[in-house]
């Protein structure tokens, strides 16, 4: 159960895997049956394109061939929601990912919108409201008064229109993290995912932990590297960076790397 962002506004669908692992397939649900097959494009647009550098990329690069091949099929979900994304790197500074997702819950809840499917529930972020909110009604959720202020930051940024998904699509990735890390709370990790992860650049998050550690067990014998290190490590990914990234993210939850 999650939610797609589509004309400025946020509709709930449930999806089920179906089909075979050759011919994979979802079945999706919208809250909404009028808007049904603008919420199937919304998905199918969220999965990012194959692209031609990271098929080449497999057939040079022995660690990421045989990821690729141990996990047929894999394709990087990206995050459309601008104002969730940049909510997602806030939440998991210096947090372990399942109480970042416990306090983005309760973020959503208090000052989300609610969305159902059937009997499936789900919350979209307000940034309207969380723009309104107060430090401390924040705080109560147990966030740092760090981060509180800088979700309000975000939220008031994505209201004003500074930051804008459409307008960093036209930018140059520099460009891009010269916008988002102008807005006070947001550093080049946080611009760096966004690039990556929404924008479906071919960016690598070097300040990323889980990347770094990824980075030292594919390609320098298990040691904990430095974000150079990591750009140099990953220097020859170039185009297929952001789908070798996520693979190798992958291949580590799932403790095959």
């Amino acid at each position: 159960m999650r939610t797609a962002r589509i004309n400025g506004k946020s509709l709930a669908y449930a999806a089920r895997v179906t089909g075979s692992p050759d011919r994979p397939a979802l079945l999706i649900e919208a809250e909404d049956d009028a808007m049904s097959e603008a919420v199937v494009a919304a998905v199918a647009d969220s999965f990012a394109p194959l692209r031609d550098e990271f098929v080449s990329l497999r057939e040079t690069d022995t660690v990421v061939g045989r990821l690729a091949r141990l996990h047929a099929g894999f394709r990087p979900v990206l995050h459309p929601d601008l104002f969730l994304a940049l909510v997602r790197c806030i939440s998991a500074q210096q947090v372990n990912l399942r109480w970042a997702a416990t306090v983005r819950r309760r973020l959503a809840e208090r000052f989300g919108d609610r969305h159902t499917v059937g009997a499936l529930e789900v919350y979209s972020l307000n940034a309207e409201r969380i723009a309104a909110a107060d430090i401390s009604e924040i705080r109560e959720l147990q966030f740092t008064t760090r981060k509180a202020e800088y979700i309000i930051n975000v939220a008031q940024a994505i209201i004003s229109g500074t930051l804008d998904l459409e307008v960093l699509r036209a930018m140059s990735d520099e460009d891009v993290i010269g916008r988002i890390t102008a807005v006070r709370g947001l550093g080049v990790w946080s611009a760096e995912w966004i690039l990556a992860r929404t924008l479906g650049r071919a960016r690598v998050s070097a300040f990323d932990l889980g990347v770094r550690k990824a980075v030292g067990k594919a390609y320098l014998g298990g040691r904990m590297p430095s974000p150079d290190e990591v750009r140099a490590a990953t220097a020859h990914w170039r185009g297929g960076a952001n789908y070798a990234q996520e693979l190798l993210l992958h291949a580590q939850h799932q403790k095959t790397l």
